[in-house]
C-alpha cells in the first residue's frame, strides 16, 4: 500500500494540548499540490479547526529538497489533452485558491517550515502562514511566465504589495528568492537555521499556551520561534541590493515598456541576467497577465484577487499558452514553447482582455462565498 500524500501527526503539548503536524508526501514530485493533498488538507483542517485541544499547525514538505514546488499543472496539461473542454481546470484551481484562502484565516495559528523549494503553488501555501519560516535552503520563485500561467495562488495580490517595481519584476522574470530576500520583501518572517527543526518543534511542545484562546496561542508560538531562530545565518540577499536599478527598470507606464526596459539592460550581474534570460524565452501572454493583474489588485481584498484568479486561470487554461508551455518544460521537456505571439509588443488588446474576462456571473462564481 503506497503511503498518504499527506502525513498527519499529533504531538501532545504542556498543558494536555496538542500540536498539530501536517507533511506533504510527494517528494518524487517535489511534493507538487495534487487534488487529493488538497482534499486531506481540508479534511484534517476541519478536524483540527474545531478541536479546543489543538494549540497550533505545522506544515512542511517531505524529502529535504522541497516545501512545494507548485501546483500540479502536468495533471491539468493532461485533462487538456484529454478533452479541451474538460472542467480540471476549474475544478482544481477552486480547490486550490480555497485552500490558500482558508490558510490565511485559519483560527489556529499556522507555521510553514519553509525549507527548499517554494514555488507557485507552494508560494500560495506558505503565503497563509503566521509564522512563515525560512531556512539556508528556502528558494522562492512565481515561475510562471515560463509555462504560459501568471503568479496566482493570491499572488496578484501579494506582489501587488511589495515596493514599488518589485512585484511587477518578479512576475514578468520569474526571480528566484533566497532566505534574506524574502525576509526583505515581508514573504517570510523569521530564519530558522534547518538543523533547528527539531528543537524547534521542541520548544513548541514545551510552550505555555495558557487558556488556549488566540492571543494565548499565538504568543506562545511566537516565543518558541523566538528561541532557535537566528537571523544572522540567513545567506546575503539579492533583491535589495538591486532594488533601485529594478525599479528604475519596471517603472513603467505600459507592460511592453518594462518588458523593453528589462531585455535591453546589460548589467552582468548574475542575478539580473538570469532573470533577463527567463524573460526573454518567457511567455509574452503571460507578462501582459502579469501587469494587468497587479494593476486590478493593487487595492482589492484577498478574496476579491482569488475570485479573479479563478476566472483567469480556467480561461487561460482553456485559450492560453499554458499547455504548451507545460509541454515543453514539464513534458516533452524540450524547453523549446512555441507561443502563440512572437513577444510582448505583438499581443493584441483583445486576447488579454479575453483571458481577463470572468466565465460567470457574480451569482455562479465558484468562489462566490469566499471571504
Amino acid at each position: 500500500m503506497s503511503e498518504a500524500l499527506v502525513h498527519f501527526e499529533e504531538w501532545p503539548t504542556r498543558g494536555g494540548g496538542r500540536l498539530g503536524l501536517a507533511r506533504l508526501n510527494a517528494p518524487k514530485a517535489l511534493n507538487a499540490l495534487s487534488l487529493e493533498m488538497i482534499r486531506l488538507l481540508n479534511e484534517q483542517l476541519d478536524a483540527w479547526e474545531q478541536d479546543d485541544a489543538v494549540v497550533a499547525i505545522w506544515l512542511e514538505g517531505a524529502g529535504g529538497k522541497a516545501f512545494c514546488a507548485g501546483g500540479d499543472v502536468v495533471a491539468l496539461y493532461r485533462s487538456l489533452q484529454e478533452d479541451s473542454r474538460a472542467d480540471f481546470a476549474e475544478t482544481y484551481f477552486a480547490a486550490e485558491y480555497a485552500l490558500d484562502h482558508r490558510l490565511h484565516t485559519c483560527p489556529k495559528p499556522l507555521l510553514v517550515w519553509g525549507d527548499g523549494i517554494i514555488m507557485g503553488g507552494g508560494v500560495g501555501l506558505m503565503a497563509g502562514g503566521f509564522q512563515r519560516l525560512v531556512t539556508e535552503t528556502s528558494l522562492m520563485a512565481m515561475p510562471e511566465i515560463t509555462i504560459g500561467l501568471y503568479p496566482d495562488v493570491g499572488a496578484s495580490w501579494l506582489l501587488a504589495r511589495l515596493p514599488r517595481g518589485i512585484g511587477a519584476y518578479l512576475g514578468l522574470t520569474g526571480a528566484q528568492l533566497n532566505a534574506r530576500d524574502m525576509l526583505d520583501l515581508g514573504l517570510a518572517d523569521r530564519f530558522v537555521p534547518r538543523d533547528r527543526r527539531d528543537a524547534l518543534l521542541a520548544a513548541l511542545t514545551e510552550a505555555d499556551y495558557g487558556a488556549r484562546d488566540m492571543a494565548g496561542c499565538r504568543g506562545a508560538v511566537i516565543e518558541a520561534v523566538a528561541s532557535v531562530e537566528d537571523r544572522r545565518q540567513a545567506p546575503q540577499g539579492q533583491v535589495m541590493a538591486q532594488r533601485d536599478h529594478v525599479q528604475a527598470l519596471t517603472d513603467r507606464g505600459t507592460v511592453s515598456e518594462a518588458v523593453t526596459q528589462v531585455l535591453n539592460d546589460d548589467s552582468e550581474d548574475a542575478w539580473i541576467a538570469a532573470n533577463r534570460q527567463r524573460l526573454a524565452t518567457g511567455c509574452p501572454m503571460t507578462a501582459h497577465l502579469v501587469w494587468r493583474m497587479l494593476e486590478r489588485h493593487r487595492h482589492s481584498s484577498l478574496a476579491e484577487a482569488f475570485r479573479d484568479e479563478l476566472g483567469v486561470s480556467v480561461q487561460v487554461s482553456h485559450h492560453g499558452d499554458v499547455g504548451e508551455g507545460v509541454r515543453a518544460l514539464l513534458v516533452d521537456k524540450d524547453k523549446q514553447p512555441h507561443w502563440s505571439h512572437a513577444d510582448v509588443a505583438s499581443v493584441p488588446p483583445a486576447d488579454v482582455e479575453a483571458l481577463l474576462r470572468s466565465p460567470w456571473d457574480d451569482a455562479e462564481h465558484p468562489l462566490k462565498d469566499l471571504g
